[in-house]
């Protein structure tokens, strides 16, 4: 199985931010977040525990330019069919709630099964924070029609971890070593997980 990770947004160049907006307000003591930033943080720990598990993967957007995101998908989808993978994509979130939520795009798709995963995984972690959940179609997920999530080929899950613009997750979650920990930690625990319920009999 093969782990593909798209970390969201542009990232910094020489000190400035390469996507308008996904940023939090500036904070009393002047502290902000750039959501590329925070993006490329998780998806670099992940990476070092994958690597030290020789779980294989590959990071689709290493550049700190914001690629976009029909480059993105023409990326993942060259790995369709070589061996089985899933498509992972790590944001942050805005607009003035609180918690996680895992984004699949609509339909009954094997991406479900995994976004479930993820979110069992993140209340394993994170039990005294919300998981943001739709039950309407009989699992936790939520169902966008996200330009990644609908144009790749392979299974495929964004997830948004916490809101940038709340002020207690941003500064204690988002921007903090032990809490940035916690989210690498989640997502590992969900990528073990679905390498061996959903794709350990992928080749039998």
């Amino acid at each position: 199985m093969i782990v593909l990770l798209d970390n969201g947004h542009g990232g910094l160049i020489a000190g400035e931010y390469q996507t308008p907006g996904k940023r939090s307000p500036v904070w009393e003591d002047g502290s902000q977040l750039f959501e590329g930033e925070f993006n490329r943080a998780i998806v670099s720990g992940i990476v070092q525990q994958l690597t030290r598990e020789t779980i294989p993967y590959v990071v689709i957007t290493p550049e700190y330019r914001d690629v976009t995101l029909e480059t993105r998908v023409k990326r993942a989808n060259r790995y369709f069919g070589d061996e089985p993978c899933f498509f992972l994509s790590i944001h942050a979130n805005a607009g003035g709630g609180r918690g996680f939520e895992v984004f699949t795009s609509p339909g009954d798709t094997l991406s479900d099964p995994i976004a479930t995963i993820v979110g069992e995984e993140y209340q394993q972690v994170f039990p005294e924070r919300p998981l943001r959940t739709d039950y309407r179609d009989g699992d936790l997920d939520k169902e966008r029609r996200f330009y990644v999530l609908t144009r790749t080929r392979m299974p495929a899950v964004l997830t948004e971890n916490f809101f940038m613009d709340n002020e207690d997750e941003c500064r204690n979650i988002l921007m903090s070593e032990e809490g940035r920990q916690r989210i690498v930690d989640y997502h590992i625990n969900a990528i073990h997980r679905v390498r061996d319920e959903i794709f350990s009999n992928a080749d039998a």
